[in-house]
């Protein structure tokens, strides 16, 4: 064999047992050696990487959970309580449960409450558009329509209304993981509380505009009137630049304000029709504030 061959072959043998060599002590002086719980973390979780939790994904959110000394700051909305029972379990500690939320959309401008102004045709992303103009009506708060909410969601949860153009929450579907809330560039939707029998009351508007020009632009709109602020026995209520925000941590759900909005501007959520007998249907609502 020509020795230059030769000395080629050893050559290289010699410096790929080198580099292996380098390798093997790289590899074990910076090994990384993970919490084994992880794995078992992850393996409770959904997998649905939907970022509701506020990590980049369910293994993100597993290592928090194993870093935690508690899980009182962590939450997966899409498992629930029953899958922060399991990573509670495998952690060894206890978790306290937490009341299910839901998206709610804080605007109640329909085709039907606020006349259009213009007639919008370009592209279909409510992130565009809110950036360009106010928007096919007068009021600059109000809802796009055009669904960035709905493309946001892995739940299908959310749709567009063909009838009113506003978005719908199904709530047997919404997982409150958030999504829509990112993606909504006006802040009109929230996640509150489910509540009782999931009966829950909010402002469905956003529209901070003095009460005279929001009435104008949608007849559905808060006008600040503070009628409802005054007529609430729980103090839930408050004024927050011309637009009423009822604290969903307060409200017992007694539906006086609803009644009081001039503009119905305020929104009940499953509740059953009123009685006609006034006296009867305080009866009930104490009964069912007490419990």
């Amino acid at each position: 064999m020509n020795s230059i061959i030769l000395y080629t072959i050893t050559s290289l043998c010699s410096i790929s047992i080198l580099a292996g060599v380098i390798l093997y002590y790289i590899a074990k002086k910076f090994k990384v050696v993970e919490d084994p719980r992880i794995d078992e973390v992850n393996e409770v979780l959904p997998g649905v990487n939907c970022g509701g939790c506020g990590y980049a994904g369910c293994r993100n959110f597993a290592e928090a959970c194993v870093k935690a000394k508690d899980l009182d700051t962590l939450f997966c909305p899409v498992g629930g309580n029953k899958c922060m029972n399991e990573v509670a379990k495998v952690l060894g500690i206890e978790v306290v449960e937490k009341e299910a939320m839901v998206a709610v959309v804080r605007c109640n401008g329909s085709y039907q409450n606020r006349p259009r102004t213009s007639i919008y045709d370009g592209t279909t992303w409510c992130k565009i558009v809110h950036n360009l103009y106010v928007g096919e009506t007068g009021c600059s708060f109000g809802c796009l329509g055009l669904g960035d909410c709905v493309k946001s969601c892995k739940f299908d949860a959310i749709s567009i209304d063909e009838v009113t153009g506003l978005p719908v929450v199904d709530e047997k579907k919404c997982v409150a993981c958030g999504a829509c809330v990112k993606a909504c560039p006006r802040l009109l939707i929230e996640l509150r509380l489910k509540g009782k029998a999931n009966r829950r009351i909010f402002v469905s508007c956003s529209n901070t505009e003095k009460g005279g020009i929001a009435r104008k632009n949608c007849v559905a709109a808060c006008i600040g009137c503070g009628k409802c602020v005054k007529v609430c026995p729980f103090g839930a209520i408050e004024m927050r630049e011309n637009l009423a925000y009822i604290d969903y941590k307060k409200c017992k759900l007694c539906r006086k304000c609803v009644t009081e909005c001039p503009t119905k501007a305020i929104h009940e959520i499953n509740f059953p029709p009123k009685l006609s007998n006034p006296k009867l249907a305080d009866e009930i609502k104490v009964k069912e504030i007490k419990s």
